[in-house]
């Protein structure tokens, strides 16, 4: 009697645990799909990369050059050797046919089509239908595995090219080994086949060449020819930025002894720890998917370009010994705002080795980079970056690195190198003036440009400019003072303050002044500046950047006239509507994509806007804010990323606020808190320990914080401390719909 009353409830039980058990261990690595972002907004797309984290070898198949919706195109032109930097191309290709051999690129194209894809940050699978040639790839760190599978039994064919001055060998009949230029550099393979060629040969400007089995140029490159197949033809390319020794020295450390399917297997056991040390719970499955998929996107950069001891610097083109990693291929105007703040949290120590890498690109060039290539420093955008990059890594306690020496380049950027934008070297006129005066100063539209080093098109920014290097200067001033370098820090926070110079109290915005100190008039917070406001701003408009004083929002509250006025300014951003048509506004601002109001969703600077209500003690402002534009403008789809992503920066904004909080001040320790997406969120450190967000009741609809907790203790700040996540705990929160406005409001 008693067996049958209680068998159901057994039975019940078990079940439930059968069911919890697979919930726990449900592979996380579903969720990421590379084709997010295919298609863009308005300027660059992502492609598909096929990477380990932070890995040299980077590839993803070529389609219709030159189109920017890079999902769109229905024709595959080739497979990629390798991505150098970020966005920036590719270097070498391959193609396998059937047939006829044909050397034309856009001859021997094939049409694929997604639904017959599989598609992984570890792996990717397409079917080239005009030859029924099934390709798929997997990568190591520095090497890249190619497999065809030929259907057809007449003669099929592997075709390498180039673009650029390369050089293309034959060796023996299975190898082909060579290089190709990027910039500075080369890039060299060693491709490796898992069967002789039956015919091989060389070609020049889509014609067959002689063959004699090597052949250099531009616009080269060589075929390989197969007769009979009966199993799939795997190619196996190592490269290098040393030479071809190191690049067949790199593949056969990496796959020696290896099938195919055991890389692929190593890289997908690699991203499932990767991606696992953040596991979400809750939310729906559009959201898992934005929110893996973005946090693939951020292990994309930097790139660890070290070759077992050696690495090439293209900052004094040697080759160097060292042991330690060497990154390169970083923007820091679009990663210092979260990815490396995100990184410092999931990985504090390769941070350091970041870190170190831009000390010794430092003492091999002369001059701190804030675009690191492989080939030296890109000069894009503006500011110096690497200030509130090495005193975020630094005052959260990650110190191996030589900060002495850090601190003796970021000087010299900050009292010697040139501000103006898309520029680097020794200063010009227009920075001794700021120097001298305290701001960076600008022209009438009307007027013609007096310093020949400013960039036609990026014009001089400047606003911005004396924004962006305000905020370094506080980062250079903390670092100043930390190390004890007292005068150092006095003079350098004084500059940081030199935004004040370009406020105008007058219309409410910090707006352009000539060097005689009258403003520019007339002044169209909307309009004013040209393409991209650039001779004021940096591609984004006056309402942008009248938020962009992350390092003194004390003080740029008291500008804007105290709390209520600032929260009614805040507000006013986000439903000011536009003055002209909304397709000639994009015209004027093509980064200016992802709008709400004049609220930009997909550039970075606006990212920690919404976020601004917590200091004005209107957190759940916050709340929604933080909830309404990621919803609307991220997406699971090709068309799911609001701008140009830039390697991790876009994608970091929504992996934080997804998790509830996101770093306002890059240097400050300090994290405002959002609105979680997910009941759950568990974050692995280092250390073994756990940092989770609890967000009981949390829903579309209930969004607003109702109470908090951390580690047991009532919590009425709208903020938690880097050092509060990095000791492990717990914050919980109780969510509701109505929103709790006395939440947030305590000190």
């Amino acid at each position: 009697m008693l067996r049958s009353r209680y068998f159901p409830f057994i039975i019940l039980s078990y079940f439930g645990l059968l069911f919890l058990n697979a919930c726990a261990t449900k592979d996380i690595t579903q969720y990421a799909d590379p084709n997010i972002g295919g298609v863009a907004p308005l300027l660059t797309t992502l492609t598909p990369t096929v990477h380990r984290p932070h890995s040299m070898a980077r590839v993803f198949p070529i389609t219709k050059p030159g189109l920017e919706d890079r999902y769109l195109s229905d024709k595959i032109y080739g497979f990629a050797l390798n991505m150098p930097a970020y966005r920036m191309g590719y270097v070498t290709e391959l193609m396998p046919e059937s047939g006829k051999l044909i050397l034309n690129k856009n001859e021997y194209a094939s049409v694929y089509d997604h639904d017959m894809e599989d598609v992984h940050p570890w792996y990717h699978k397409v079917l080239l239908e005009d030859y029924d040639i099934t390709a798929d790839w997997t990568t190591t760190e520095r090497a890249v595995l190619y497999r065809f599978q030929f259907n057809r039994k007449d003669s099929n064919n592997v075709i390498f090219r180039s673009n650029r001055n390369s050089d293309f060998k034959i060796i023996g009949n299975n190898v082909i080994e060579g290089w190709e230029e990027f910039n500075n550099a080369k890039q060299y393979f060693y491709a490796e086949f898992s069967r002789p060629f039956d015919k091989s040969g060389t070609f020049e400007n889509d014609k067959a060449a002689n063959n004699s089995g090597e052949i250099s140029g531009d616009k080269v490159g060589v075929y390989v020819s197969f007769n009979k197949l009966e199993s799939p033809v795997e190619v196996r390319i190592g490269i290098s930025f040393i030479d071809e020794n190191q690049a067949a020295d790199n593949l056969h450390r990496e796959t020696k002894d290896k099938s195919f399917e055991t890389v692929k297997n190593d890289s997908y056991v690699i991203w499932k720890n990767a991606l696992g040390k953040i596991q979400v719970d809750g939310g729906t499955r559009r959201q898992k998917r934005i929110f893996y998929s973005s946090l693939y996107r951020t292990m994309e950069r930097m790139v660890d370009i070290s070759e077992y001891g050696r690495y090439y610097s293209g900052y004094d083109n040697k080759i160097h010994n060292d042991n330690r990693p060497f990154y390169v291929d970083d923007w820091l105007w679009d990663t210092f705002r979260s990815l490396h703040p995100l990184m410092l949290i999931l990985y504090p120590e390769q941070q350091a080795d970041m870190v170190e890498s831009y000390v010794r690109m430092y003492e091999q060039s002369g001059w701190m980079p804030g675009f690191p290539q492989l080939y030296g420093d890109y000069p894009a955008m503006i500011g110096f970056h690497s200030a509130p990059l090495v005193w975020d890594t630094y005052q959260k306690g990650i110190r191996n690195f030589d900060v002495e020496k850090a601190y003796e380049g970021l000087k010299k950027n900050a009292t010697q190198a040139t501000m103006l934008p898309w520029r680097n070297g020794p200063m010009c006129s227009l920075d001794t003036f700021y120097v001298q005066h305290g701001w960076y100063p600008a022209i009438s539209e009307n007027e013609k440009e007096t310093e020949p080093l400013v960039q036609g098109f990026e014009k001089r920014q400047a606003v911005s400019v004396t924004l962006e290097h305000s905020l370094d200067d506080w980062c250079l001033a903390q670092l100043a003072k930390a190390l004890g370098k007292d005068s150092d820090y006095e003079y350098f926070i004084k500059r940081s303050q030199n935004y004040r110079n370009l406020f105008n109290p007058a219309n409410g915005f910090f707006a352009p002044k000539k060097a005689n100190g009258e403003w520019v008039e007339p002044f169209d917070p909307q309009l004013s500046g040209g393409i991209g406001a650039r001779m004021y701003y940096t591609e984004n408009n006056a309402w942008t950047w009248n938020f962009s004083v992350q390092h003194d929002i004390p003080g740029l509250i008291k500008l804007l006239g105290g709390n209520d006025l600032f929260v009614k300014r805040l507000d006013q951003l986000f439903n000011e509507p536009t003055t002209i048509s909304k397709w000639k506004l994009m015209g004027q601002f093509p980064d200016g994509t992802g709008l709400n109001g004049m609220f930009v969703a997909g550039n970075e600077p606006s990212m920690h806007i919404p976020y601004l209500y917590n200091y004005a003690g209107q957190a759940w402002k916050t709340q929604r804010r933080v909830r309404e534009v990621l919803d609307m403008w991220f997406d699971d789809r090709p068309l799911g990323v609001p701008g140009d992503e830039d390697g991790g920066g876009l994608c970091s904004w929504y992996v934080f606020s997804a998790m509830g909080f996101f770093p306002v001040t890059p240097g400050s320790g300090v994290y405002a808190i959002g609105s979680p997406f997910f009941n759950n969120i568990t974050i692995q450190l280092p250390d073994g320990k756990t940092f989770t967000v609890n967000a009981k009741d949390c829903s579309k609809k209930n969004k607003y914080i109702q109470s908090a907790e951390l580690n047991g203790k009532e919590l009425n700040r709208a903020f938690i401390s880097h050092t509060d996540i990095m000791n492990g705990g717990t914050l919980n929160l109780i969510m509701g719909d109505r929103p709790n406005k006395e939440w947030g409001t305590g000190n």
